[in-house]
């Protein structure tokens, strides 16, 4: 679980990117960080070696950095999950420069309307921005394209 974001898993957010036993029978978690400055990658990696060593295993971090993680990673299992949670998900092709930097249709992870306006780009982590809904007129997170 991600510690900004109950709602969805590590594998949902495809920042755990796989765990592999060696020869020794230790696993090793593969974890790409979502972005270099995030405060939950040791939270985040805490919590995977305590899983892992619940489950009777040697646990390794390997922090991996290449290629860099992007909101693409985010599974369509994920994504519903923060749609569920009232987190509005990243829109699809982070690596575009209009997702990044143009405007883009947000829809309403409530009503599902897409008249919504942008009220600030920081949202409660520094993952989000804030938006409010104009039909339902809800406040809530999108998850920033990264």
């Amino acid at each position: 679980m991600d510690p900004e974001v109950p709602a969805v898993t590590v594998a949902d957010l495809g920042i755990l990117r796989a765990v592999d036993i060696d020869d020794q029978g230790r696993a090793i978690a593969k974890v790409t960080p979502t972005y270099s400055g995030c405060p939950a990658v040791l939270a985040i990696e805490l919590a995977i070696e305590a899983a892992l060593r619940q489950a009777g295993f040697d646990p390794v971090i390997e922090r991996i950095l290449a290629p860099a993680w992007t909101t693409d990673w985010i599974t369509e299992e994920g994504r519903e999950k923060l749609r569920a949670y009232g987190i509005a998900p990243p829109v699809a092709g982070s690596s575009s420069k209009r997702a990044l930097f143009g405007e883009i249709t947000v829809a309403c992870p409530r009503c599902a309307a897409t008249d919504t306006s942008k009220l600030s780009e920081f949202g409660s982590t520094a993952c989000k921005a804030q938006y409010r809904c104009n039909a339902c007129h809800e406040p809530f997170d999108y998850f920033k394209c990264i």
